[in-house]
């Protein structure tokens, strides 16, 4: 036996089981059990495999494996955005929470897009992925069909549903936009404005719960919304605190969608010397980055996204396992941050 690496006669060259096999005088099935850390094998014989498969540089072959155990290791999740840190954050707490216990998260990005998620789901649903976790309810009816025929057990994130069989976890978007319009007419505002941007399902749901809160205090103006389907950026909040203030002179709060448009309205207050929160107050929502360093630093809604990504990955891992019976509803709990900007 020799320790120069003996290669497949595969075209690619891959170094596969059977040559790690070879090198350590041993069964395939010993290599693979020892490989995988089972308490069968001697530990003599774990201890030459690894060093073979290390002398080696074998990797196992994923594909493969998951072809012998009828199960992939893979679980993907599909988000709208990556230049959020919304979803980064959600994205970490769910690799934290599924890669130590073998499993690797593949990560399909939407861009808030129902044909591109429907296209992601049917290119990555034949390889059986071991488990499914998409953002929201909102989707083509086509992406609907092709989770629910595909026997992938699915999780979904950042939004509640008390339909029965769905499994879930987030928090309520309407509440929460209410209870941000609420800590505003506790602080006596009467001219209470709304803007949004890029006006997916749970930016509109904040909406409503601004428009029910106005409401019932007899209040609401729809002259005070301001909805753009652009991009949520700096840039765009400082161009809608401008056009409000044009378009509503006598508006004495705004209510932001998202933390970055209300850092942009700030800025655009200081720079045309509108004092907040003398002339009128700003709050925003998610707690984002850079929000508490602001001058005045921002009130906001601070969202619990990383508790969403490892409730739900917790959720997902009992449904593969299949010691979670019944899918059901986590709804979590959010948390007014109150800062100078109100």
């Amino acid at each position: 036996m020799t320790d120069a690496p003996r290669r497949t006669r595969r075209s690619s060259g891959r170094i596969t089981l059977d040559d790690v096999a070879r090198a350590a005088s041993v069964s395939p099935i010993t290599v693979s059990r020892a490989l995988r850390g089972e308490r069968g094998v001697d530990p003599v014989l774990t201890l030459r495999v690894r060093e073979a498969a290390e002398r080696l540089g074998y990797v196992p072959d994923p594909a493969a494996r998951a072809l012998a155990s009828q199960r992939s290791s893979q679980v993907l999740v599909l988000v709208p955005m990556l230049s959020n840190t919304l979803f980064v954050d959600l994205l970490e707490a769910v690799h934290r929470t599924l890669f130590p216990v073998g499993y690797q998260p593949f990560i399909g990005v939407t861009h808030y897009d129902s044909a591109e998620e429907e296209l992601l789901l049917r290119t990555y649903l034949p390889h059986r992925p071991a488990g499914l976790l998409v953002t929201g309810f909102d989707r083509s009816e086509a992406a609907r069909q092709l989770i629910a025929h595909s026997g992938v057990p699915c999780v979904h994130l950042m939004e509640t549903s008390t339909a029965p069989g769905v499994a879930c976890v987030g928090f309520s978007q309407v509440d929460a936009g209410a209870a941000v319009t609420r800590h505003l007419l506790e602080r006596g505002h009467r001219s209470i404005a709304f803007c949004g941007a890029q006006l997916d399902p749970r930016v509109l749901q904040r909406a409503e719960g601004y428009r029910r809160c106005l409401r019932e205090a007899g209040l609401y103006d729809a002259r005070l919304e301001m909805l753009s389907p652009e991009r949520s950026s700096i840039a765009l909040g400082a161009r809608l605190f401008e056009e409000m203030l044009q378009r509503m002179p006598d508006v004495d709060a705004i209510f932001f969608c998202n933390d970055d448009i209300a850092q942009g309205g700030l800025l655009a207050a200081n720079r045309l010397q509108v004092p907040v929160p003398g002339r009128i107050a700003i709050a925003g929502f998610n707690d984002l980055a850079g929000s508490d360093q602001m001058v005045p630093p921002l009130t906001t809604m601070r969202t619990p996204r990383s508790e969403v990504g490892r409730a739900g990955a917790e959720m997902l891992l009992g449904l593969m396992r299949g010691t979670l019976a019944q899918p059901g509803c986590i709804e979590l709990d959010y948390e007014l941050i109150v800062r100078g900007s109100t």
